[in-house]
């Protein structure tokens, strides 16, 4: 009987990644609104696509600002979206840069092991999904 409920609980699991939870207990654990698209926990590094209040995707890993130039928290909207955005101002690649704030912070692929200028790095399947995810218009919460 132990071998039926192992492999209930790891078919579960098999279906809380394929679904884009890193496990399921991050589900419950999205600390914003129902109102939000996109909730980003700036303490714990985690970010969640959300639909209603419920959890689409996450939480997946980020990196924010360092401490010289912070991710702003509060509610925002989607401004735009570039895929292949590149910041003259930093000399480099945002590639799948979701922009929320009129500052310019996005959501864009980054390194996941270095602060950024005040941007929510993601990983690059991550930032695929926010990118698609994510529209003009659309609610963005970053909580501390």
């Amino acid at each position: 009987m132990k071998w039926r409920i192992t492999a209930a609980l790891a078919g579960a699991a098999a279906v809380a990644a394929t679904i884009g939870f890193a496990d399921g207990a991050n589900a419950a654990t999205a600390p914003c609104s129902a109102q939000a698209k996109a909730c980003v926990q700036l303490h714990t590094g985690t970010a969640w696509l959300m639909d209603n209040g419920n959890v689409v995707r996450g939480g997946v890993p980020i990196t924010v600002g360092k401490p010289a130039y912070p991710t702003p928290a509060g509610t925002f909207h989607v401004q735009y979206k570039d895929i292949d955005h590149y910041s003259k101002q930093f000399n480099g690649p945002m590639p799948y840069s979701v922009f929320f704030t009129t500052t310019g912070v996005a959501f864009h692929q980054g390194s996941l092991k270095v602060q950024s200028h005040g941007c929510v790095h993601l990983s690059h399947a991550d930032a695929v999904a926010f990118y698609n995810a994510l529209h003009p218009g659309d609610v963005v919460q970053v909580v501390k």
